[in-house]
């Protein structure tokens, strides 16, 4: 498993990664606020309704779970889009978050602020209900962007495979190698898990339902002009 680091793949429509950083601030500030309990109480009750439950969602109707400790009910289908802002543990979220940093900025470059917006959310969207089509019965909430950062994943694959990245090998050992090997060996071990995990880890679903999201979305969401599987080197 590669971790990310850093890129030097420049942006070239774009001044600034303003949704990238946007959402990386947005989940950071969310997570601090539930881990503090300054406004929402921080137990699994309360973090639940944010959640995507399959069993749940499938039901429909309002969630009868309570938000904000107010008792206003939150509607099942809206923890489609709350659930990508929910983490469970802080190295959940720095994941998520540094593989957003790292490829969030070009796919953002390459479709424009407000697509890239729909791209991220629809992505995790789909990842939510592939996840919900797989296990219809299960009560198990589903929290996290991995799903909608898995669609990044795909789409800095298909757009920059040839970029070099630097990347921690073994969580200890920085080495520098392109893109397609960094990001094509953790979409390798989404797939494979299905066949050692199996129901152990139904979130992977969830990741592979964000992977063919986006590798289809950003066939037709890129601006005009920008090639596939584009010969960009750069340098990291």
């Amino acid at each position: 498993m590669f971790i990310p680091l850093h890129d030097t793949n420049p942006l070239k429509r774009i001044r600034f990664q303003y949704v990238t950083v946007a959402l990386i601030a947005i989940n950071v500030a969310i997570y601090v606020i539930l881990v503090s309990g300054w406004f929402v109480p921080a137990d699994e009750e309360e973090v639940a309704s944010f959640a995507v439950v399959p069993a749940k969602l499938l039901a429909g109707g309002a969630s009868g779970e309570m938000i904000f400790a107010t008792g206003v009910d939150m509607p099942e289908r809206f923890t489609l889009i709350s659930y990508m802002f929910m983490h469970g543990s802080w190295i959940h979220l720095i994941g998520n978050m540094l593989f957003l940093w790292v490829f969030g900025d070009n796919i953002e470059d390459a479709m424009g602020h407000w697509r890239f917006i729909m791209f991220y959310l629809m992505c995790g969207i789909f990842a939510a209900l592939l996840h919900t089509w797989i296990n219809p019965a299960s009560e198990i909430p589903l929290v996290g962007a991995s799903g909608a950062v898995a669609g990044v994943i795909a789409a800095y694959f298909i757009l920059h495979p040839k970029v070099k990245v630097w990347v921690l090998a073994l969580w200890r050992i920085p080495i520098r190698i392109t893109a397609a090997w960094a990001l094509g060996a953790w979409i390798v071990i989404q797939f494979a898990s299905l066949l050692f995990e199996g129901e152990e880890n139904v979130a992977l679903w969830a990741h592979i339902g964000g992977l063919l999201a986006g590798a289809t979305l950003i066939l037709f969401m890129r601006r005009r002009g920008v090639m596939l599987f584009d010969r960009t080197r750069g340098g990291a």
